[in-house]
């Protein structure tokens, strides 16, 4: 239960493979464990019968865990809606279901929200490695591929265009201003690794509250398993087109403007950057410097292909994806997107 004056924060973790059983009980031991506890835990089921009833089994003794079926259509977005509207706390907060919470994570997240304007906080997300580190060519500027905090985010607690939505947390009221996150950008199950979901949602929220504070603290830090598979430069191919894929959808959805303003930086300050410090490694004789740059550069031009096929796309067909009102589940807006500069 949380303190009295406090706000109540109900944490959501979307599940959808038994392959990730340990990960989820994980999960949801670190959540339990935490410093300033929550409210309760919502653990979503995405469209996986065997995996709801035995998650139903392992907590049917457990007060503070609910276990849900997700009520849309199959996908990472709609599961975190039906979370949402189940969800009894004024803080709104999720957690990857391959990732642990450090003891102060919700700490951290709920003092953000004295200020009435703060309508959302993210946090710090660190790789785990399943081979124990860091490839020695795998960029750092690039580990957002891996679901983790990149370098070039701002360090500290500061304003942000978008919260990242595996280490999140949102005002409950933010989502009755903006509706709930759009279903067809996000991840499907086993379909290719889609995101942008989060981003479009806060660039809806922003515009929906002009006064509202987006903030990133990374003192609210949780700690994200990189699976053997995700170490490999195939992963990090095939997830850099499917950013580009993404960013043309939200782009579509709410505007090149708003929708790559971020990205801008990134690309022509972090990246250059980042490239230059392989370089001066590779010259240094320290291992992976060249490696480093090469998959910067291969990283660029692989998402700037998904981004123009992506926008091809978007064009010819529009953009399919609904936001609904996570009071109801009914959609609202969304559609075939437009959404101008």
């Amino acid at each position: 239960m949380s303190e009295p004056g406090t706000p109540g924060v109900s944490v959501v973790i979307c599940a959808y493979t038994e392959d990730r059983w340990e990960d989820v009980l994980a999960a949801v031991a670190s959540v339990r464990a935490q410093s300033r506890p929550a409210l309760e835990t919502l653990l979503v089921v995405d469209h996986n019968r065997a995996l709801l009833d035995r998650l139903d089994r392992e907590y049917k003794e457990t007060g503070d865990v609910r276990v849900l079926a997700n009520a849309g259509p199959r996908g990472l977005s709609a599961g975190r809606n039906t979370g949402i509207a189940a969800a009894r706390g004024e803080i709104v907060a999720f957690l990857d279901d391959d990732a642990v919470a450090g003891r102060d994570w919700l700490k951290y997240f709920a003092e953000a929200y004295a200020d009435p304007r703060v309508m959302a906080v993210g946090g710090r997300t660190e790789p785990v490695w399943a081979s124990g580190r860091r490839p020695a060519w795998f960029p750092e500027e690039f580990d957002w591929v891996v679901g983790c905090t990149y370098r070039g985010l701002p360090r500290g607690r500061v304003r942000v265009r978008n919260v990242l939505g595996g280490n999140a947390s949102f005002r409950r009221d933010a989502f009755d201003a903006a509706g709930g996150f759009a279903t067809g950008i996000g991840r499907d199950g086993n379909k290719r690794p889609l995101g942008g979901e989060e981003t479009e949602l806060c660039i809806r929220l922003s515009r929906a509250r002009p006064d509202a504070i987006l903030l990133i603290d990374d003192r609210a830090v949780i700690h994200h398993r990189v699976p053997g598979a995700r170490e490999r430069f195939r992963y990090f191919r095939t997830r850099t087109y499917a950013e580009g894929l993404s960013k043309a959808l939200v782009a579509r959805s709410v505007g090149a403007r708003k929708g790559l303003e971020s990205e801008r930086r990134y690309t022509t300050r972090v990246l250059p950057a980042g490239v230059a410090r392989g370089l001066r490694d590779a010259l240094l004789g320290r291992p992976g410097g060249a490696g480093r740059a090469g998959a910067i550069v291969a990283g660029v031009l692989t998402a700037a292909g998904g981004y123009v096929v992506g926008s091809v796309r978007a064009r010819r067909g529009g953009v399919t994806f609904s936001v609904v009102d996570v009071g109801d589940g009914v959609p609202h807006g969304g559609g075939r997107g437009g959404g101008g500069d």
